[in-house]
């Protein structure tokens, strides 16, 4: 699936479009691909699979950031393998639009959320 991003990822300027695949064998994880860098790969959880108590509250500007008629969005975090685990990105959620690829990447308010929360706890 395409995904384009409606803003460049924090990090990631000026780069917006993305292939965003999922991971064989591997329920609900997928990799988010630049198009126009290949070498830029980010690995995505599906937040319902892997975080399912994530429920982040999102500011009305961020609900509409996709466009107001996106029924369900996807939510995903961005995780980070390493050799003492995985982490997972919960204060900046990537939120995609199944229907068009569209997506943004959110950076949430306040500091309910870490950068970095370990896999196993952050459920």
């Amino acid at each position: 699936m395409r995904a384009v991003f409606v803003t460049p990822p924090p990090g990631l300027a000026p780069l917006t479009d993305f292939a965003l695949e999922p991971v064989a064998g591997a329920d609900g994880l997928f990799t988010l691909t630049s198009q126009e860098d290949p070498a830029v790969r980010l690995f995505l959880l599906d937040a319902a699979t892997y975080v399912p108590t994530y429920v982040p509250r999102l500011s009305e500007s961020q609900r509409n950031v996709l466009g107001p008629e996106v029924p369900e969005a996807h939510l995903f975090v961005v995780a980070n393998p390493g050799a003492e685990g995985t982490t997972v990105n919960l204060a900046a959620p990537i939120v995609v639009d199944p229907r068009t690829g569209s997506c943004a990447q959110l950076i949430l308010e306040g500091t309910e959320y870490p950068l970095r929360a370990e896999l196993a706890t952050a459920a």
